[in-house]
């Protein structure tokens, strides 16, 4: 099966609106057909958003092996955002999205989600590193993730467990009231616990539209699939990181820098207790490249020569480099 293949039918979206040619308008603007970043460097930084994105990662269908020489099965869920969004509109992500003041309720810290642990809360600190974690903050981010996966992509972990059909007719339910509909679903709790803190990237100073994500890692719950909305995102997939790589290099989709480089990360696990792990081990101190004006134009992450910040918060090459309309993961 090509990569093309991948996608799921129904998608409103061609299956491959990437295009090779892109460039800097006039205004700062790197255009790739539906994808804007806007760019202003020079100008004030706004303040990012708070948001939240999830890794979800299973086993692939069918797949048999056995032995030290068993190829990795790890697949993960992406989702094509529809062209029309304001912010990277047609990439392929993770889903995701902006923290809502509801997920800041009493209720979730009150029995309706589980507790997240220390590393969970640890990505509710101040990006400047000093000031203390919010224990709201910490339970709302991973309360957002929850909603989000749920919107964007069928999926939902909750106790007790739910199978496909249940968490496609709660998503029909639940859109601008999600924790009404899980009481009327029979006072589901959210397994918040479930989801494995990965990274927190910072969205660069110079881009208009700024968002501290959180990422996480979720392991399929049994009984489900995923499918995308068909509002926010217009196609979903399943498939190993290195094919999304693959995909992206071919210029059959495109990726933003941090969406790449957790694929290049998990790429080197098997599975998804090494996917686990893996997130387990990861610095979750706020990764906020910066960019470099240049023929070719950069991304540096801290620990590049030309990023101000020294030391290294995340493992793989230092900086992504802006080669045929797509960011390329290169070192320094």
């Amino acid at each position: 099966m090509s990569r093309k293949d991948l996608w799921r039918r129904g998608g409103n979206v061609n299956p491959n609106p990437a295009e090779s040619a892109g460039s800097f308008d006039r205004g700062g603007s790197l255009r790739q057909h539906a994808l804007v970043l806007e760019l202003r460097p020079g100008e004030p930084p706004t303040e990012p958003r708070d948001a939240a994105t999830v890794v979800v990662v299973r086993s692939a269908a069918g797949r048999v092996a056995a032995g030290a020489d068993r190829a990795p099965d790890l697949e993960v869920f992406c989702v094509r955002r529809h062209t029309a969004s304001a912010f990277l509109g047609g990439a392929v992500v993770f889903p995701g999205g902006k923290l809502d003041a509801a997920d800041l309720a009493p209720a979730w810290a009150a029995g309706r989600a589980r507790p997240i642990g220390a590393r969970a809360a640890a990505l509710s600190t101040p990006r400047s590193g000093e000031g203390a974690e919010s224990a709201a903050l910490g339970l709302g981010l991973a309360v957002c993730a929850c909603r989000e996966t749920l919107e964007e992509a069928g999926i939902l972990a909750t106790v007790p467990a739910l199978d496909g059909g249940a968490v496609e007719a709660l998503r029909g339910a639940a859109a601008g009231r999600f924790a009404e509909a899980l009481e009327e679903a029979g006072a589901l709790v959210l397994d918040t616990a479930a989801l494995v803190p990965f990274a927190r990237w910072v969205t660069p100073a110079v881009e208009r539209r700024r968002y501290d994500t959180r990422f996480y890692l979720l392991p399929l719950p049994p009984g489900q699939v995923g499918a995308h909305d068909t509002h926010e995102t217009t196609q979903s997939l399943w498939a190993t990181p290195a094919a999304v790589i693959a995909g992206h290099l071919a210029g059959e989709l495109w990726l933003a820098p941090p969406t790449l480089r957790t694929l290049e990360l998990l790429a080197t696990v098997a599975d998804v207790a090494g996917a686990t792990a893996l997130a387990e081990r990861q610095d979750l101190r706020p990764v906020c490249p910066e960019f470099v004006p240049a023929d070719t134009p950069l991304l540096v992450l801290p620990g590049d020569p030309l990023h101000s910040a020294r030391e290294r918060l995340v493992a793989g090459p230092s900086r992504f480099a802006l080669r045929d309309a797509r960011f390329v993961s290169e070192e320094a």
